[in-house]
C-alpha cells in the first residue's frame, strides 16, 4: 500500500491533477472530488475560478484554493 503526502503550495499556481488527482497514476489530490466537480462548482461560483496562463495550459491560485479550503472547515 502506498501512502501520499499531498501538500498544498503556499503560493503560487496548481495545475487540475493535484487538487483532484491523476487516476491512471493513481495519486490522490487535495480534493476530495472529481475534476467534474470541480468544473461544475467552478461553474455555479462555489470555487475559485481558474487563471489561464495560456490556451492550453489552466491553474488555479494556490492562495484562492487555500481560503477556500479554509471557508470549508469553518462552515462544517
Amino acid at each position: 500500500m502506498k501512502i501520499y503526502v499531498i501538500t498544498l503550495p503556499q503560493t503560487g499556481y496548481v495545475r487540475l491533477p493535484l487538487l483532484v488527482g491523476d487516476t491512471k497514476s493513481g495519486t490522490p489530490g487535495v480534493l476530495p472530488f472529481s475534476a467534474s466537480t470541480l468544473w461544475r462548482r467552478v461553474r455555479e461560483g462555489t470555487f475559485p475560478a481558474p487563471v489561464k496562463l495560456s490556451e492550453r495550459v489552466t491553474c488555479w491560485r494556490a492562495e484562492a484554493v487555500r481560503q477556500w479550503l479554509d471557508e470549508q472547515g469553518q462552515t462544517a
